[in-house]
């Protein structure tokens, strides 16, 4: 089952949901995804760190170029491009990382 509503996000980022009668009681996941008529500059206007990163004249948020590999890294496993690097430890991740 999928149930799908678009809300209006409050300045106070906080929301209260009433779940239709239909959805078991259980655990479920909630996702939350920006609508596709977002723009990108609104997102993550209320951070410090992202205030600090934006070019004065476009707005843009500005990252290295370390961080924008690891956009696009990311973004090709979410797309299933390149597989996922799944850890099942602190000492898994240690060796990977040569700690």
């Amino acid at each position: 089952m999928s149930i799908t509503q678009t809300v209006d996000i409050p300045e106070s980022h906080r929301l209260v949901i009433d779940v239709p009668p239909e959805v078991p009681p259980g655990p479920a996941v909630l996702t939350f995804t920006p609508a596709p008529n977002q723009k990108a500059g609104n997102v993550g206007s209320g951070c410090p760190l992202c205030a600090k990163n934006r070019d004065p004249k476009t707005g843009e948020l500005r990252f290295n170029a370390e961080t924008i590999a690891a956009f696009k890294e990311g973004d090709a496993m979410l797309r299933g491009e390149i597989p996922a690097k799944w850890h099942t430890s602190l000492d898994d991740l240690d060796e990977m990382l040569g700690l």
